[in-house]
């Protein structure tokens, strides 16, 4: 889930920034500095969006530089247990498959891919199934569902995203379509 939240903190302005919008020089370096970042609460910072409030900046003796005390409006992407995710199939391995679920990666174990008996097929890189023709490989699109959630550190590094497909309604885009299709 995505969520605006409004940040306070202080920016450092360096002198040869200067002459440049304050709003753009300010968001910039906010987004070179928080984004990637994780919070156990607000989940993934994906950008800094706004700056709401500033004050007057104070040069600092020595530094040269102006710091302003800032009040930001931030996206954040916090993953949900049982939240329904799109995502793209970014690496598949023998274990499974890894999928990009906004600005980080979940796992969809292969027991989690389909009812249907998997085995990986090296060659194509992909996790096939043995009694249907379903397949998974990169960059196939697919529906899932978050069945674990582990936010710890600081970088999405140090996030884990366990993902289902076995649920009706989730999988490869296409499965969705032949299910709706033999439906109807």
């Amino acid at each position: 889930m995505y969520e605006l939240t409004t940040i306070e903190d202080t920016v450092r302005i360096p002198p040869s920034s200067f002459d440049n919008p304050f709003k753009e020089t300010a968001i910039e370096i906010l987004n070179r500095k928080y984004v990637g970042k994780t919070d156990k609460k607000l989940g993934i910072l994906v950008m800094v969006t706004d700056i709401l409030e500033h004050n007057v900046g104070q040069v600092v003796i020595g530094d040269g530089s102006a710091f302003y005390h800032v009040t930001f409006k931030a996206l954040f992407f916090k993953p949900v247990l049982h939240e329904v995710v799109d995502g793209e199939v970014m690496e598949v391995t023998e274990f499974g498959a890894f999928i990009r679920i906004g600005p980080i990666d979940g796992l969809v174990h292969v027991s989690q891919v389909t009812d249907d008996f998997i085995t990986y097929d090296q060659k194509r890189g992909a996790l096939v199934a043995k009694e249907t023709p379903k397949s998974l490989e990169k960059p196939d699109f697919v529906r899932a569902r978050i069945v674990a959630v582990s936010i710890k550190g600081k970088t999405t590094k140090d996030c884990k995203i366990g993902l289902t497909m076995r649920q009706p309604g989730l999988g490869r885009f296409e499965w969705i379509d032949e299910e709706k299709s033999k439906k109807k």
